[in-house]
């Protein structure tokens, strides 16, 4: 009887398409984040391996904890720093944040 009642009006069964106006917002809020976090998230963060598999030796760095330092010498895991005469100090890879131009 409802069935009947429904086609008569003309807006079909209830709830159709409800489902897809409803996960829309959904997707929509998804893809933004994506486009705006994720994605330049990903591209620095593949930036910073790429930077630290190609560090050598006498590259000027700076540390995460804000240390700036000469590479002495490299190993697998870790880098061995000078930051001053004499004063050598060893740190993880991960842990150098960035280059450092000539100054």
């Amino acid at each position: 009887m409802y069935a009947v009642a429904w086609a008569i009006n003309g807006q079909g069964a209830p709830g159709a398409g409800g489902m897809l106006t409803t996960l829309m917002p959904l997707v929509l809020i998804f893809v933004i984040f994506y486009f705006l976090l994720i994605m330049p998230q990903r591209r620095k963060q593949k930036e910073h391996q790429q930077m630290v598999r190609n560090l050598k030796k006498g590259d000027k760095i700076v540390t995460t904890g804000g240390v700036y330092g000469t590479i002495i010498g490299l190993k697998k895991n870790y880098v061995e720093i000078e930051v001053a005469s004499q004063v050598r100090l060893r740190v993880q890879r991960s842990c150098i944040n960035q280059l450092r131009g000539e100054e």
